[in-house]
């Protein structure tokens, strides 16, 4: 079975209620390790990096409009999943407005860097926004580029996107999806880790839904990526609805910011 795995520190509990799992959290600089029955335990961070987490998220800088969809969002879940810590260098992916550039960017702190990539295709739209996280963060830079060819100036931590994938698949992106995994893969150190977020389509679905409902499956997308070199390793539950019968476009008021949505972390081997 699938194993659901959500870890932070300041969502231990959340974590304790999962089926089957085990939550050991260590005293000093050892780290915390989250497993269940049906795997190996994960290595998930130093707790110190917990009150990185939970500062990012109080960080007053942020603007009022996205602290409201932290309910939602679960943004101090994510970050631990992701495994996120001082001095990492990272792609956000079709940034928008920022949320999550401003909480990468206070964690990684003056030694990381947050690079805000904007498509070439949306730029004239999102680069105004990504200059504005620029101004306001040093350790953010934006790129430009196209998403199959994607590079950066230095071999990267983790590459992150958060519903965008199916988006790039839909035709008017003009995106070879393998070769733009084959680019996040080329991009990342060995041992970098590849951060997906989207919407769950119903099973069996494939890509057929991405423009008509704003959805993929999220087993089509694990194996494309898997495809490209990337080793699964793991799936947090922190935005997931059992409740979302995937049946409704993502924008449908009755549905929209509370969607079913799978929480995916791959790995570069080495």
């Amino acid at each position: 079975m699938m194993r659901r795995l959500a870890a932070s520190a300041a969502v231990l509990a959340l974590a304790a209620g999962l089926s089957g799992c085990v939550i050991i959290a260590s005293e000093g600089e050892e780290r915390i390790v989250v497993a269940d029955s049906s795997g190996p335990a994960l290595d998930l961070g130093a707790p110190a990096y917990v009150s990185l987490y939970t500062d990012a998220v109080a960080d007053p800088k942020r603007p009022a409009e996205e602290v409201a969809r932290d309910p939602l969002r679960h943004p101090a879940e994510i970050l631990a999943f992701a495994q996120l810590a001082p001095g990492d260098k990272v792609a956000d992916v079709r940034p928008g407005a920022g949320y999550f550039t401003r909480l990468f960017s206070d964690v990684v702190g003056p030694t990381g860097r947050v690079y805000a990539f904007v498509p070439e295709r949306t730029m004239a739209r999102e680069n105004p926004l990504a200059d504005a996280l620029v101004a306001a963060y040093p350790n953010v830079t934006r790129v430009n580029g196209l998403l199959d060819a994607m590079t950066y100036d230095q071999p990267l931590d983790m590459v992150f996107m958060s519903q965008e994938y199916h988006d790039f698949h839909i035709p008017g992106f003009n995106t070879d999806v393998a070769k733009m995994n084959a680019a996040v893969f080329a991009a990342l150190k060995p041992g970098g880790r590849y951060i997906l977020i989207d919407h769950e389509a119903a099973a069996g679905a494939g890509i057929s839904a991405v423009q008509t409902l704003h959805r993929i499956e999220g087993d089509y997308l694990k194996r494309e990526v898997e495809a490209a070199g990337f080793v699964f390793e793991g799936e947090s539950a922190a935005v997931a609805n059992p409740e979302d019968d995937h049946s409704l476009n993502v924008f449908d008021a009755a549905i929209r910011g509370k969607t079913d949505q799978f929480v995916y972390r791959f790995r570069k081997p080495g």
